[in-house]
């Protein structure tokens, strides 16, 4: 019966690694075919937590169509990750909604978190599945 708990982990942490290099290759993509451009935060929207404040900002940016373009972060934070008015460096693609602040963790946040919570679960399952097995 325990077996089964260790087989469960092994294929959620195969899933997770499999969406995390999803997400990796989606944000190279986004990288070699996307504009880069720069955005300038116009504002720090306030939202309250458990723990207090946290701070998540809005940013402007012209297309090169010459539309002026208004999106949120995905992230907030305390303290505050810019200033209003700070510029950052953003790369978008024209076809779709999708847009990240060229950083580490703004291109690849979601490849690192799904590699964080699969990593345990891999080597659990995945040893206690070889050791039992060798």
């Amino acid at each position: 019966m325990i077996e089964y708990l260790y087989v469960g982990m092994l294929i959620t942490a195969i899933v997770l690694v499999y969406f995390a290099i999803k997400q990796y290759y989606n944000s190279k993509e986004l990288i070699a075919t996307g504009i880069k451009t720069k955005a300038k935060v116009i504002d720090l929207i306030q939202i309250s937590d458990d723990d207090g404040y946290t701070y998540k900002p809005v940013f402007e940016y012209t297309d090169k169509n010459n539309h002026l373009i208004t999106f949120k972060s995905e992230i907030s934070s305390s303290p505050a990750p810019y200033n209003v008015g700070d510029i950052v460096n953003i790369v978008y693609d024209p076809n779709s909604e999708d847009r990240k602040v060229i950083s580490f963790w703004g291109l690849y946040r979601w490849t690192i978190i799904l590699l964080v919570i699969a990593s345990p679960l891999l080597i659990i399952g995945g040893g206690y599945l070889l050791y039992t097995r060798g």
